[in-house]
């Protein structure tokens, strides 16, 4: 039962295939025999899972009709609020702190019917592209576990690829959905700014940060998408949508579907097993109906740049709350000064530390024009080159990552060598446009991803690539 779909889960309680608390049961027992050595899951909420389980056999007796998402177990990152459990953030600083609300897409799980089983380890603050910052320790890749799962969403990821659950949420600010699922072999979805709203998600730089989903396949990506996506009043960034994609609706073909190639994502420092997995998967794209374009993103090579100024200066600005003195990790000092910089300097991590400080660099004063400016305009030239480039096609395809998974501690101690591994995911963010990663093949028996970013709010073209895909290529069927 570990690797069984939504829509299996659904069809299997309605036609008392199985149970709900028989499926839960699976999903439970699963965690408990693989989870104390892999760390995905910070803490698994046992016992509600049954409690409710057993009142939604009661709902399938009675014949009463099911929610969307009843029965289905999903992992939540710990950086997205449940009202009564702890959220941590992976950080020090919030690691006894309980949350006194829901997170509106928890809120919206709840009503779908999901069982919230447990929360989902994470790069500390999202701050990390390999879950090795968080506090409570690594996480480990199903696949090889000498291997990191990608970051920040990275226990997110392992616990969707080891069958811990079906689906789970991630938050993705520079790639932190599409890159664990990359290096995890599960597809991940990032979408449009604004298209779920982040009322209950932990701030690490606000105007790049999405909630996002993971699953095994596209189909179910859009089933949990289809329940937390829609405006909200809580955020005012979140957008009305005209129409959702609804997953039974999803055409499983590309016949006529012009896909972009940017030629500069395909330059040195890419390992050359992800450049043939990646290529042979456009081919295979291409074989069924698809034509190929070759287009240019002239800006991306300052992506990273732009990024890694941007991001660290929100997040300097967000996380200026965690002081000691309302609620989290707390130390004493000799004066009011000392508390704040004993409280910070030691609920902190190194990568949130370097964060903070460079991004108060970048936004104080005689720096500001000269790096923040530069970098916003920058922004603002590689979100022309996306509109241009979707003037001649429907999606643009590339690598997720550059290589596939590598060892835990590699590149821990390079921050900058880490910081690459987001080379082909960052420009979306930027850009605010959705992405979406779906697995396309094996380097040396771990997985490689194949990413299609497509224009804003155009998720339904995104699904059906990425579904039709999947229906000519088994890779997402492929265990660990």
């Amino acid at each position: 039962m570990s690797f069984l779909s939504i829509k299996e889960i659904k069809d299997s309680i309605l036609d008392k295939k199985f149970s709900c608390e028989e499926i839960v049961s699976s999903c439970l027992e699963t965690i408990a025999s693989k989870n104390e050595d892999m760390n995905a899951l910070l803490s698994v909420e046992k016992d509600a899972a049954f409690a409710q389980a057993k009142l939604i056999d009661q709902k399938v007796a009675s014949g009463k009709e099911l929610g969307p998402l009843e029965g289905v177990p999903i992992a939540i990152k710990d950086n997205i609020l449940v009202k009564g459990w702890r959220v941590s953030a992976g950080s020090k600083i919030l690691e006894n702190y309980v949350a006194v609300y829901d997170a509106t897409v928890i809120a919206r799980l709840k009503n779908a019917g999901a069982i919230l089983i447990g929360r989902a380890n994470m790069d500390e603050f999202a701050m990390g592209s390999s879950t090795e910052t968080s506090h409570f320790g690594p996480t480990k890749n199903p696949w090889n576990k000498k291997c990191v799962p990608g970051g920040s969403s990275g226990g997110s990821a392992a616990a969707v690829a080891a069958g811990f659950v079906p689906c789970a949420l991630g938050t993705d600010t520079g790639g932190s959905v599409r890159q664990p699922a990359s290096l995890c072999g599960v597809v991940g979805l990032k979408p449009t700014y604004g298209r779920v709203s982040r009322y209950g998600a932990i701030a690490m730089a606000s105007s790049l940060d999405q909630i996002g989903v993971l699953a095994r396949t596209v189909e179910d990506v859009a089933r949990v998408m289809q329940v937390i996506e829609g405006q909200d009043p809580k955020d005012a960034t979140s957008v009305e949508l005209a129409s959702t994609s609804v997953a039974e609706l999803i055409t499983k073909n590309v016949k006529g579907l012009r896909i972009g190639l940017p030629k500069e994502y395909f330059v040195d420092g890419m390992d050359a097993g992800v450049k043939k997995a990646v290529m042979e998967a456009v081919k295979t794209l291409g074989k069924s109906g698809a034509e190929i374009v070759h287009v240019s993103l002239p800006h991306a090579e300052y992506a990273l740049a732009a990024y890694y100024i941007d991001q660290p200066a929100e997040a300097s600005s967000n996380l200026g709350r965690y002081d000691g003195m309302r609620y989290g990790f707390s130390a004493s000092g000799d004066s009011l000064l000392d508390s704040y910089e004993l409280s910070r300097g030691e609920g902190f991590g190194p990568e949130v530390q370097r964060r903070i400080m460079l991004g108060s660099y970048v936004l104080s004063k005689g720096y500001y024009d000269a790096y923040y400016r530069k970098a916003m305009q920058t922004r603002s030239l590689i979100q022309k080159d996306f509109v241009e480039a979707f003037k001649d096609v429907d999606v643009i395809a590339a690598p997720t990552s550059p290589s596939v998974a590598w060892k835990i501690g590699e590149k821990f101690d390079d921050p900058l060598t880490m910081y690459l591994s987001d080379i082909y995911t960052i420009s979306v963010n930027l850009a605010g446009i959705p992405a979406i990663s779906v697995p396309c093949g094996f380097v040396k028996g771990l997985p490689v991803g194949l990413q299609f970013m497509g224009k804003l709010f155009d998720e339904a073209t995104l699904y059906r690539v990425g579904a039709a895909y999947q229906s000519l290529t088994d890779w997402h069927t492929r265990m660990p």
